[in-house]
C-alpha cells in the first residue's frame, strides 16, 4: 500500500537536549535513527534534511513577542523569561535552544510540503510530535509546536481538510488550541484522563470552538491502567468513524511512545505490539480517507532505550512500506552500541510479546458498568452528534 516515503532527519536534532537528568533524552533519537539504519530501512525510504524553519513559518503558530523570548533565552539561558515557559523545570533553557527546535519545527513543514506537493505520499520526522507548545509559551518539554506548524503550513498551501491524530498517553492540547476555532482542521486526542495526568485538559466535553468549529475537537479521556484490548477498542471506537465523516486531504498523526508500560512518566499499560497496530491502522486509515497522504510524528517517549527507538522504527518501517514482523530478531551490532552507549542491555526483539493485539469492536456492542467503556461513550456521546454521528 505504501508509495514513496521520505524519513525527515538532520543529525542536529539530537541536540534538542534540556540537560542531564531531564526525561527527554535525545539518546532516544540518535538511538531510533541507528535501529532504522539497522534494519537497512534507508534502502525503502529516502532520508531528507529540511531546512530550519524561519520566523515567517513560525509565526503561522507561534507569536512574534514569543519567538523573540526563545531567541534571547537560546542566546543567553540565564536570562530567559519564565513567562513564557522558558527556564523552568520543565524547559529548561539552553544554548541554541531557538535553532534545534526550529530545525526540528522544519522537519515537519519540510514533511508537510513534500507530501502536499507529491514528492513524497507518507513523511515521518520521529523527532517531531511536540504538541504541547502553546503559541506564546513553551510547555511540556515542548518549545516550537512543529505539529501544529505542519498543519498550518498545509492551510497556507491550500488544503482545505486536515486530520490530526494523537496518540501521545499526554492531551495534544498545544494543536487543539492552535485549531480551536478553525473547522478546517480536525484535531483528535486518546491519552490519559486528565484527572491523573499533565496537562489536565482533555476532557470530553472539549469540542471545538462556536459555529463552524463546533464538533473539530475530540478528546477520549482514558482510565489510568488501560491496557492494550482497551487502547485499540478506543482507537478503532472512535477515530475511523470521524475520518470516514472529515474526509481529510492529509492525515498528521502524533506517535509518542509514552503509552507504553514501561514508560516513567504515565499510568498506561500499552505494550510495543499495540503501538505497531495502531500506527498500521493510521496507514490505513490515510490510504482510505486521504488518498495515503500521511505525516506520521514522534512525541513523548521516555524509556528511551527498551521502547522508544523500537516503536519509531516500527512506525518508519510501516511508512516505508516494509513492515517488521514482531518477532523480528534485532541486529546484535545495534544492541552493543546500545550497551556501549547507556549501559542498560538493549531489547532483543521487535515485540513485546504481545502480537497478535486482540480486541472487542465497539459495534459488537459495550459494557456501561465498564470504565473504559464509560470513556468511549462520553467522547462518542460530546462529539459524534456535532459531526451527524450517532454516538
Amino acid at each position: 500500500m505504501s508509495g514513496r516515503a521520505q524519513l525527515m532527519w538532520d543529525p542536529a536534532v539530537a541536540g534538542y537536549d534540556f540537560g542531564p537528568g531531564h526525561p527527554m533524552d535525545p539518546v532516544r533519537l540518535d538511538l531510533t535513527r541507528r535501529l532504522v539504519g539497522a534494519f537497512g530501512l534507508e534502502r525503502d525510504i529516502e532520508v531528507v534534511a529540511a531546512k530550519r524553519a524561519g520566523d515567517s513559518t513560525l509565526r503561522l503558530v507561534h507569536r512574534e513577542d514569543y519567538v523573540a523570548a526563545v531567541r534571547a533565552a537560546s542566546a543567553d539561558p540565564e536570562a530567559a523569561d519564565q513567562a513564557y515557559g522558558l527556564g523552568t523545570t520543565d524547559d529548561p533553557a539552553f544554548a541554541g535552544m531557538h535553532e534545534v527546535s526550529a530545525l526540528i519545527a522544519g522537519q515537519s513543514v519540510g514533511a508537510a510540503e513534500a507530501v502536499w506537493r507529491g514528492d513524497a505520499l507518507h513523511a515521518v520526522n520521529f523527532a517531531g510530535g511536540l504538541h504541547h507548545a502553546m503559541p506564546g509559551a513553551a510547555s511540556g518539554f515542548c518549545v516550537y509546536n512543529d505539529a501544529a506548524l505542519a498543519i498550518a503550513r498545509l492551510l497556507e498551501l491550500g488544503v482545505e481538510r486536515v486530520a490530526y491524530v494523537d496518540v501521545d498517553v499526554h492531551h495534544g492540547d498545544g494543536v487543539q488550541a492552535a485549531f480551536w476555532e478553525d473547522p478546517r482542521v480536525l484535531t483528535v486526542s486518546l491519552h490519559e484522563h486528565p484527572r491523573t495526568l499533565f496537562p489536565q485538559t482533555g476532557w470530553p466535553e472539549e469540542t471545538g470552538g462556536d459555529g463552524a468549529a463546533e464538533g473539530t475537537a475530540v478528546n477520549v479521556a482514558l482510565p489510568a491502567g488501560t491496557g492494550d484490548a482497551g487502547w485499540v477498542r478506543a482507537f478503532h471506537a472512535v477515530v475511523p468513524e470521524l475520518l470516514a465523516e472529515f474526509r481529510p486531504q492529509v492525515l498528521v498523526t502524533q506517535h509518542g511512545a509514552d503509552t507504553h508500560f514501561e514508560d516513567p512518566l504515565a499510568h498506561l499499560a500499552v505494550s510495543l505490539d499495540a503501538q505497531r497496530a495502531v500506527q498500521a491502522a493510521c496507514h490505513e486509515l490515510a490510504h482510505e480517507y486521504a488518498d495515503g497522504k500521511w505525516i506520521a510524528l514522534g512525541g513523548g517517549g521516555y524509556a528511551v532505550v527498551d521502547v522508544v527507538p523500537r516503536s519509531w522504527t516500527h512506525l518508519v518501517a510501516i511508512a516505508a512500506g516494509r513492515e517488521i514482523a514482531p518477532e523480528t530478531v534485532i541486529p546484535d551490532g545495534w544492541r552493543q552500541e546500545v550497551f556501549a552507549r547507556t549501559r542498560q542491555l538493549a531489547p532483543a526483539r521487535m515485540t513485546d510479546g504481545r502480537w497478535p493485539v486482540e480486541f472487542r469492536e465497539w459495534g459488537d456492542g459495550y459494557d456501561p458498568a465498564d470504565r473504559l467503556d464509560q470513556a468511549i461513550l462520553a467522547t462518542r456521546k460530546a462529539a459524534f452528534p456535532l459531526r451527524g454521528l450517532l454516538p
